[in-house]
């Protein structure tokens, strides 16, 4: 059945002709269209316009959104939905003085999570990660990228992408997967890193490949994790299984990790909470999109990532949630829209822009997600009613959204 929804007081991200991504002074347009009219056919946008001009569709089910903003779902492309229990003892570690780093050494941190997720049946795990894709659904996001990294064994790698696989295909949602072994040493590999990097390259990788569970291969390339050189390896090998790059680079350190990627036409680099003048000449004019992930600095009180200085600079940028138990217990994008207008002085163009067609970049959706686009995938937010859509951002704390439709259906 078309659903035809009408009266909209403001229809954001139109867009007639596509568009990859938007970098630098482009981002501050954010095309609209006032007291529109919406048609969904089947799983896709079919048109739009002014109400002058409605069409009459026989049989459809018509929306009323008169005071209502529409606009495209959220592209939500840096999660870790997928993992096993919290890590909410943690949190109260921090704020009681304890640094990242230092709850890691005592054995907190990734390594908590692979063993808890390594002590989970797949079932299970598949059961909590269906709750929460379905609470970040209902939040707005109609595409998401989610990572393994908590199985840290070939078994436990494994499973996390086999449950991401069985996500993609029970929900509309949009979900691709990448394989991040290279999350962290296991405690057993702690002095032999090139042990471990053996393991994903001569075991890991083949048993994804041959199970096809995911399209893309990252690392975190960072002091203390995996350096520059092992980052290298790991991408290079992860081309030789058809998986591009995403690499984690940058969040508490600049060691010219960004540079790699660049290098390796990583197709992006994400959390940049560091960010040198170096770093950003060697983004300049690549197909690497800077992924910034502000609600892990809110939630773990470290620097945000220099938007502006990367804006002016001419930079594209996308915004995504780094949803995971550590550092980031949040899948909701609204709040990453309104940080980054907050905490990065983006402005409410901005930001949306970077999360809807800049995060649809990010995980290879430019041609279906992102946009009001005719052909594209049918997945908009109906909004409650707005003065605009800057209440988006301002209103922080309030839940401002009515209704969700992904691939065409209501969630």
């Amino acid at each position: 059945m078309a659903i035809l929804i009408t009266n909209i007081k403001g229809l954001l991200q139109v867009r007639d002709t596509h568009i990859d991504k938007l970098s630098g002074a482009e981002m501050a347009a954010l095309p609209s269209l006032q007291n529109a009219w919406l048609l969904i056919e089947a799983d896709t946008i079919t048109g739009f316009g002014t109400m002058d001009n409605c069409p009459a569709v026989a049989d459809a089910e018509v929306i009323d959104a008169s005071g209502k903003t529409v606009l495209p779902t959220w592209c939500d492309s840096h999660t870790h939905l997928v993992y096993s229990g919290n890590r909410e003892q943690e949190f109260v570690d921090r704020i009681n003085g304890l640094s990242y780093e230092e709850i890691a050494n005592r054995g907190g941190g990734i390594l908590n999570s692979a063993n808890r997720l390594n002590e989970t049946s797949e079932d299970e795990l598949y059961e909590q990660s269906r709750k929460r894709l379905e609470e970040v659904m209902k939040l707005g996001t109609g595409a998401i990228e989610i990572k393994s990294g908590y199985g840290l064994t070939v078994e436990g790698e494994l499973k996390m992408l086999r449950v991401i696989k069985r996500l993609r295909e029970n929900y509309p949602v949009a979900v691709k997967a990448t394989f991040l072994g290279a999350h962290a040493f296991p405690k057993e590999y702690k002095e032999n890193h090139t042990g471990y990097i053996d393991l994903i390259v001569n075991e890991m990788l083949p048993a994804i490949a041959s199970e096809g569970l995911a399209e893309y291969i990252d690392a975190f390339c960072e002091t203390g994790y995996f350096s520059v050189e092992e980052t290298e390896r790991i991408m290079e090998a992860g081309k030789q299984y058809g998986l591009e790059a995403k690499i984690h680079v940058n969040q508490f350190t600049a060691i010219e990790g960004i540079a790699a990627c660049v290098k390796h036409e990583a197709l992006s680099v994400d959390h940049l909470e560091i960010v040198t003048d170096e770093d950003i000449e060697a983004l300049k004019g690549t197909r690497t999109m800077p992924v910034a992930l502000p609600t892990c600095s809110f939630f773990i009180s470290i620097p945000y990532t220099p938007a502006r200085q990367m804006l002016n600079a001419g930079l594209p940028l996308a915004l995504a949630t780094d949803y995971n138990p550590g550092t980031t217990p949040s899948g909701n994008m609204n709040l990453v829209v309104a940080t980054a207008c907050i905490k990065m002085k983006m402005t409410p163009e901005e930001a949306i822009n970077a999360a809807t067609i800049n995060g649809a970049y990010a995980m290879g959706l430019s041609e279906t997600h992102g946009s009001i686009t005719i052909g594209k995938k049918a997945s908009i937010i109906i909004t409650k009613p707005l003065n605009s859509y800057y209440e988006l951002p301002y209103a922080f704390g309030s839940n401002l959204i009515d209704s969700v439709i992904i691939g065409g259906k209501k969630v």
